[in-house]
C-alpha cells in the first residue's frame, strides 16, 4: 500500500515515476482493497482522493464536507472558450498530464467523435477534482442553440455557473439565453472575461455590455494588464497584488503574485486603489452587514479593510444575486484560470449554503434527482444523479416516485467525463453517476423507498402546506423536472432495409432517452418513422450517432419545418358514434364549440357548460379530454398541431355500459369536423437572428435577409463589426450558413433561436400548400 500514491482531496500528482514502475494489476489490486476501481486508460495524473504518502480515509476522499464541495456549470455562447477553460482548470488542478486543445480534437470533456471533428461540445460533461481542499463537481455545457435542453438540464442541479465572455464581443445572443435560463433556477454565478489576448479585446467593453444587456451590475474583482497582443496579468482588486505569468512557461503553471508597491507602480496603484474604493462602495450598497463595518471601523481608510471581510462580502452578494463578480484572462494563452478556481472555491455556493424547500420533508432520508441519462455499450444506461439529501451506495434499492417503480443500483461512479472511478457510496451535495437503472429517465425523483415518500406526504400535511387528495402531496414531493423545448424541424427516417427497422426502433429509443429534445413519431398515412429536432445541427448529429454507435446506415428525407395550425373564428359541431360491439351498444352524441383565443396556448383549453358538468364522471372526463387532445395532434391543413383553441363542450348524452374508448372517439371525431368548417390558418415558427458581419459585408447581408422575409429590429456597433438584430421565419433559414459564408468570404457568425410561431400572409400560405399537395 504504501507503494502506491493514494487518492486525495488536493491536488497534488501521483508520482509518475512510481506508477510507471507499478503494473496495472498491482494498482488495481491495491485500489480495490480500498473499495475503489479505477478504469485505467488514459494518463490522468491525479484521480480525487491520491496525495502525498498519506492514505486518507475512504469517507473523507468519497464524501467530502458539504462545506467543501462545489457543484458548477461552465456556461456561455458558441466560441467564447468553455471547453478550453475546462481543460486548464483539470490540467491545473493535477487531473491531466497534458494540455488538450479544442482545435487537436484531444480535450477531456469533449470526448465524443462528433465533438472533436467538429470542435464544438454537443453533450454537457461531468467531471470531478479537487482544488486547494474543495471537491468540484464541474459540467461543461453546449453553446449552440440546438443542444440548449443540455445547458437547462445541467442547470436545474448545479449550485452556482461560471459565465464565459469572449472579451473582444461582450454579450452575444446564446450568452442571454443561458443567463435568462439561470436566472429562472436562481443561480448565482461569475464572470470570467475570456480572450484578453485577442485582437480587438476590450474589458471596458465586455463589462459595460454585462451591465446593460444582461442587467447585472458587475463587481470589477480583477484588472486586466495588458489588452490584445499586450495582455501579460491581471491585478488582483481585493488585494492589490499584480499576477503575472512566466513569458517563457508553456503550460501557465509559472505565475508570480507581487503587492503593488508605491515605488515600483505608482500609476498602476492608484488606478487599483480606486478600484478597490469603489468595490468597496458598491458592495456595500447592496450588503448591510458589510456598510455597518465599512461605516464603523474602516470610514476613515479603506485602505485598512482586510481582503477577507471583503471576500466574504462579495460571497453574501454573490449567494443573493444582487451582483455578479467580474475575472478576467485568456485560457488558451493559460492566464488567469488559478485566480478562477480560487474565485469558484471563495464566492460560489456550497450545497448548503442553496435554500430547498423540499428538503425538510424527508428528514435526512435519500432525495434525488436524475438529471441525465447516457447508454453505454457495456454497461447499459448510465444515470446522472444531483444527491439532495441522504446517502446512495451499490446495490441499493430505490424507489422512482415518477415512474411508481423500484430499481437497483448496481454500482455508483464519480463522473471523469468518459473514464469513470467506481465508488462504494456517496453523500449529499454530490453528483453521482449510478449503473443498473433500466426505466428512470431525465426529470425523476429518486427516494429510497415508498414508505420513505409516504412519510414525506405525511409531514406536508401534518404542517398544512396542502389539505388535499394524498396525490396532489406526492406531486409536492417531485422536485422541478425540466421543461422540454418543442421541436421545429422534422424529417423522416428509414433503415437500410424493413429487416433493420428493430434495430433502427432500438437505437432511437435509446437517443430518446438521453436527449428528451428528440422526438421520434410514426405517420399514420405512410406509416413512415419522423425524426423531430431543434434545429439541423440536432438532426444531422442524430444521424451521425446512429451510423456509429449503432452501425446503422439511415436515409433521411429533407428537412421538413414543423408548422403550426389555429382557426379564426367560431365553429360548432355534432356528432353521434352508434355501434354495437358483442351484446354491448355504445352510444354517444357531442355537441361542442370551437373558438380562437386570444392569447398563445400550445394545449388546447377546455370548458364544459353547466349541464354537462354537473354529474360527469372523473373516467368519462379523462375520455373527452383525451379524445380533444389527440384530435389537436394533426390539423385540416397540414396535418400539423392545433394550437390556441378553446372548446367548449355543451351537451353530451352517453348510453348506459359505453366505453371510454368509445366517448374518446366520439368526441375526437365531432371535433375534427368542426375544425373542418372553421377558418384555418398556418403558424409558422420565427426565429430571432442575431449576424456579426464586418462593415464591408454589411449591405450584401441585409439585401440577403430581405429576400429571406426577415425584419430587421436594429444594428449595433460591437468593436469593428455590426451585429445586425432581427426575426427570420424558419422556412427561410435552411442552409444559411452556407450562403452567409459565401457572401461574406467566411467572415461572418450568426445565432438563431425560436422566438414565437406567427401567422403566415395568405399568399405564402397559399404557396405552402400548393407545394404540400405537388401542385407547384
Amino acid at each position: 500500500m504504501s507503494n502506491l500514491r493514494i487518492f486525495a482531496v488536493n491536488h497534488k500528482k501521483i508520482s509518475s515515476l512510481h506508477i510507471n514502475n507499478m503494473c496495472s494489476s498491482e494498482i488495481r489490486a491495491s485500489l480495490k482493497r480500498l473499495g475503489l476501481h479505477v478504469l485505467l486508460g488514459r494518463n490522468y495524473s491525479s484521480l480525487p482522493g491520491l496525495i502525498g504518502n498519506d492514505i486518507k480515509s475512504l469517507h473523507s476522499i468519497i464524501s467530502p464536507p458539504v462545506a467543501k464541495i462545489r457543484n458548477i456549470g461552465i456556461m456561455a455562447h458558441i466560441d467564447a472558450g468553455k471547453t478550453t477553460t475546462t481543460e486548464r482548470i483539470l490540467y491545473y488542478s493535477g487531473y491531466t498530464r497534458s494540455l488538450g486543445d479544442v482545435d487537436d480534437g484531444d480535450t477531456v470533456t469533449d470526448f465524443m467523435a462528433q465533438e472533436r471533428e467538429r470542435g464544438i461540445t454537443i453533450q454537457s460533461a461531468a467531471v470531478t477534482f479537487d482544488w486547494k481542499g474543495y471537491r468540484i463537481n464541474l459540467i461543461d455545457t453546449p453553446g449552440h442553440v440546438d443542444f440548449t435542453l443540455e445547458v437547462e438540464r445541467c442547470l436545474r442541479v448545479l449550485d452556482g455557473a461560471v459565465a464565459v465572455f469572449d472579451a473582444s464581443a461582450g454579450v452575444e445572443a446564446q450568452t442571454l439565453t443561458v443567463w435568462r435560463q439561470a436566472d429562472k433556477h436562481k443561480i448565482p454565478r461569475i464572470c470570467f472575461l475570456n480572450k484578453m489576448d485577442k485582437i480587438g479585446a476590450s474589458f471596458n467593453y465586455a463589462v459595460e455590455s454585462i451591465r446593460e444587456k444582461l442587467k447585472a451590475k458587475p463587481l470589477l474583482l480583477q484588472l486586466p494588464i495588458g489588452e490584445g497582443k499586450t495582455f501579460k496579468g491581471v491585478v488582483d482588486v481585493v488585494s492589490k497584488e499584480k499576477l503575472l505569468w512566466n513569458p517563457n512557461s508553456d503550460d501557465g503553471k509559472d505565475f508570480e503574485r507581487k503587492p503593488l508597491l508605491e515605488m515600483s507602480d505608482p500609476e498602476l496603484l492608484k488606478e487599483i486603489t480606486e478600484a478597490r474604493n469603489a468595490l468597496i462602495e458598491q458592495v456595500a450598497d447592496l450588503d448591510d452587514e458589510f456598510a455597518d463595518l465599512v461605516l464603523g471601523e474602516f470610514s476613515e481608510n479603506f485602505d485598512l479593510l482586510p481582503a477577507e471581510k471583503l471576500q466574504t462580502a462579495v460571497h453574501r452578494v454573490t449567494l443573493a444575486q444582487t451582483a455578479v463578480p467580474v475575472l478576467c484572462g485568456s485560457a488558451l494563452k493559460n492566464k488567469g484560470v488559478q485566480p478562477l478556481l480560487d474565485a469558484i472555491t471563495m464566492y460560489l455556493p456550497s450545497p448548503e449554503e442553496r435554500n430547498y424547500e423540499f428538503l425538510q420533508w424527508y428528514k435526512g432520508d435519500l432525495c434525488a434527482l436524475a438529471f441525465k441519462v447516457l447508454h453505454d455499450k457495456q454497461r447499459g444506461p448510465l444515470v446522472f444523479l444531483r444527491i439532495y439529501s441522504g446517502m446512495i451506495k451499490r446495490q441499493l434499492a430505490i424507489h422512482n416516485i415518477n415512474g411508481n417503480c423500484t430499481e437497483r443500483i448496481s454500482h455508483l461512479l464519480l463522473p471523469f467525463a468518459d473514464q469513470h472511478v467506481e465508488i462504494p457510496s456517496l453523500t449529499a451535495g454530490n453528483i453521482a453517476l449510478t449503473v443498473g437503472l433500466k426505466h428512470t429517465a431525465t426529470g425523476d425523483t429518486i427516494v429510497s423507498s415508498k414508505s420513505s415518500a409516504l412519510a414525506a406526504c405525511r409531514r406536508v400535511e401534518r404542517e398544512g402546506e396542502k389539505k388535499h387528495r394524498q396525490n396532489n402531496e406526492a406531486e409536492r414531493l417531485l422536485l422541478a423536472g425540466v421543461e422540454i423545448p418543442e421541436p421545429v424541424f422534422f424529417c423522416t427516417i428509414e433503415p437500410p432495409s424493413v429487416a433493420k427497422q428493430p434495430d433502427l426502433d432500438h437505437a432511437l429509443k435509446c437517443l430518446q432517452r438521453e436527449d428528451p429534445s428528440l422526438k421520434v413519431k410514426l405517420d399514420p398515412d405512410s406509416g413512415q418513422t419522423i425524426l423531430c429536432g431543434m434545429g439541423e445541427l440536432h438532426i444531422e448529429i442524430i444521424h451521425d450517432r446512429i451510423k456509429r454507435e449503432y452501425g446503422l446506415e439511415t436515409y433521411l428525407g429533407p428537412l421538413q419545418v414543423a408548422y403550426r395550425e389555429t382557426i379564426l373564428n367560431s365553429v360548432r359541431a355534432t356528432d353521434t358514434l352508434d355501434r354495437t360491439l358483442g351484446d354491448r351498444r355504445h352510444l354517444v352524441t357531442v355537441e361542442l364549440e370551437a373558438k380562437s383565443l386570444e392569447t398563445s396556448s400550445l394545449l388546447p383549453v377546455i370548458e364544459y357548460a353547466a349541464s354537462v358538468a354537473e354529474d360527469l364522471p372523473q373516467a368519462s372526463r379523462e375520455a373527452i379530454e383525451n379524445g380533444l387532445h389527440n384530435a389537436c395532434l394533426q390539423g385540416p391543413l397540414l396535418g400539423s398541431p392545433i394550437q390556441d383553441v378553446a372548446i367548449t363542450l355543451h351537451s353530451l348524452v352517453i348510453h348506459p355500459g359505453t366505453s371510454t374508448a368509445m366517448i374518446s372517439a366520439c368526441v375526437s371525431r365531432c371535433l375534427q369536423k368542426a375544425l373542418k368548417k372553421a377558418d384555418k390558418q398556418i403558424l409558422e415558427p420565427l426565429m430571432n437572428l442575431e449576424v456579426t458581419v464586418t462593415r464591408d459585408y454589411l449591405s450584401p447581408v441585409l439585401a440577403d435577409l430581405a429576400q429571406r422575409r426577415g425584419n430587421i429590429q436594429e444594428i449595433q456597433t460591437r468593436q469593428d463589426n455590426k451585429v445586425v438584430i432581427g426575426f427570420v421565419p424558419l422556412a427561410e433559414i435552411m442552409g444559411y450558413s452556407t450562403v452567409l459564408r459565401t457572401l461574406t468570404s467566411g467572415s461572418a457568425t450568426f445565432a438563431l433561436e425560436l422566438s414565437n410561431y406567427q401567422a403566415m400572409n395568405p399568399q405564402d400560405q397559399s404557396t405552402l400548400l400548393s407545394q404540400r399537395s405537388g401542385l407547384s
